[in-house]
């Protein structure tokens, strides 16, 4: 790796430097000049750059594909910084995979615009309504899809009821996409696929309910054509992909690039996709995505043990101040509770899939949670609780609860997010607030100190789980002995259980 390195100098990326960046570093082989779009991607987030870009990038570099570049967009203000950043070097991204064994960089050129982030999102609606634009993907985390408590459609969000009220000026990714299917349909244009690419049991089916669910309330004529006429394909999206910082930025600059958005990840990815796609796809299995017409067994591996395994890791590490997951990992109690909280409680409610069980899948993410080079943080894992915990955790717990299996590892997971929410690290230390929810859940964990009660009753994080006694008595217990004694003596009491 270190033979690579360029020292401080280092090139603009952009087209133009692209023959001249420095030996050793992965570049485009093909004429991004000839490129044409055939995908609209909202949410151009690392995770996306790393993982579904990369994948579309090896097929042009297959001389494949050279008509599904992607067009990026944002429908957050802040998401405009990062298209100007990609604007100023031809929206390419650098991509550095970090791995004990010896690290690589490629620059991908997959992405050959981004439309303007302005009110009422006329640019993001203008590049959708192209007939062009066969797919219309979505990285846009899984609290974005307006779900409610129970998995359903929040209608009364006020972001959703602004978009049923005001269709010509939508706020949501989801209001844009409909003004464009609105446009679609009344030129007689067939409707681009939905693809989501998060972390959602069934994501296809979410944006689908969320889509038609807000034609319903504006167009009822259009609920009716989306419903039927297009494509919401489901999809398991497997890669860790840290957020960028001073020490990312640094790291490219050894590799001898100027680059303001480069990717660092680790040596591992997987794309599994329902093949339901009504206008055409890029031929994914040619560079290692399998298509499949059954996603679900996929989706609950990896989103039960992998995503809900992030939550087990990072809100005890936030409470103890370890700043990275591979930090939790090096941890031998927090690792030993990891393993022993998967094997009781998670992989027993999940299903194997070909060429994988369950302990053979917590065989693998636990050496991917303990690669040092990935400097994933427990801060940016522990974020959005009050999506991810619904999202990840709860699902699993409502299964043990309806089989009667082991639930006390569930218990405690819960009780340390609680402890955590509370805003202050076991030494003394502020937590930032780090939820969209933030405020809410402070108080709610405050009020637990004294009333575990008060934590459950957030009903829109635990719904009817808060009248399981079961539950209610575990997490009682383990949050009354985290306060008393400390998260050490907790997960001590929780591994020496048989």
């Amino acid at each position: 790796m270190d033979d690579h390195f360029q020292g401080t100098k280092t090139m603009k990326l952009n087209n133009a430097n692209l023959p001249n960046l420095p030996e050793g570093i992965l570049r485009p082989t093909y004429d991004r000049s000839a490129l044409r779009a055939g995908i609209v991607h909202i949410g151009l987030g690392n995770f996306h750059r790393g993982h579904q870009a990369w994948y579309l990038h090896r097929l042009m570099q297959q001389g494949l594909a050279h008509d599904w570049a992607i067009i990026g967009a944002g429908v957050r203000p802040g998401d405009e910084a990062m298209r100007l950043k990609l604007q100023d070097q031809d929206y390419m991204s650098t991509l550095i995979e970090l791995d004990p064994a010896g690290s690589s960089a490629e620059v991908i050129g997959s992405m050959i615009d981004f439309v303007p982030v302005v009110d009422g999102h006329t640019a993001l609606i203008e590049a959708m309504s192209d007939p062009a634009i066969r797919i219309v993907a979505l990285t846009v985390t899984e609290g974005g899809y307006y779900q409610d408590a129970e998995g359903g459609f929040d209608q009364d969000h006020p972001d959703i009821q602004h978009d049923a009220s005001h269709p010509d000026q939508p706020r949501t990714a989801f209001g844009a996409m409909l003004s464009a299917l609105r446009t679609r349909r009344a030129a007689g244009h067939l409707p681009f696929a939905g693809q989501s690419c998060d972390n959602l049991q069934n994501n296809g089916d979410v944006l689908c309910q969320t889509l038609v669910g807000l034609a319903r309330m504006c167009d009822p004529e259009l609920a009716d054509w989306v419903d039927a006429e297009m494509s919401f394909p489901n999809s398991m999206v497997d890669c860790i992909v840290p957020a960028t910082g001073p020490a990312e930025l640094a790291l490219v600059a050894k590799w001898g690039i100027d680059d303001a958005a480069p990717v660092t990840h680790e040596n591992f990815r997987q794309w599994v996709i329902e093949d339901a796609f009504g206008n055409g796809r890029p031929p994914w299995e040619e560079v290692g995505a399998t298509l499949t017409h059954d996603v679900h067994a996929y989706e609950s591996m990896k989103i039960r043990m992998l995503n809900a395994g992030h939550q087990v890791l990072a809100n005890v590490g936030e409470l103890r101040g370890i700043k990275t997951i591979a930090g939790c990992m090096a941890n031998d109690q927090i690792a030993q509770f990891f393993r022993k909280v998967q094997t009781d409680c998670i992989v027993p409610h999940v299903d194997a899939v070909p060429g994988m069980t369950g302990a053979d899948y917590l065989d693998l993410i636990e050496g991917r949670f303990a690669n040092p080079e990935i400097h994933d943080t427990t801060r940016r894992v522990s974020f959005d609780g009050s999506s991810r915990h619904p999202g990840f955790v709860l699902p699993i717990l409502r299964d043990a609860l309806a089989t009667g299996t082991v639930i006390d590892g569930l218990a405690l997971v819960e009780a340390l997010w609680a402890r955590m929410c509370e805003g202050t690290r076991e030494d003394g230390s502020l937590i930032e607030a780090n939820d969209p929810n933030w405020d809410a859940l402070t108080i709610a964990a405050t009020a637990a100190r004294t009333k575990p009660a008060a934590w459950l009753e957030q009903e829109g994080i635990y719904a009817e789980l808060n009248d399981a006694p079961e539950f209610a008595a575990a997490f009682e217990r383990w949050l009354d002995l985290i306060w008393r004694e400390g998260s050490t003596v907790a997960l001590d009491r929780y591994l020496a259980q048989a």
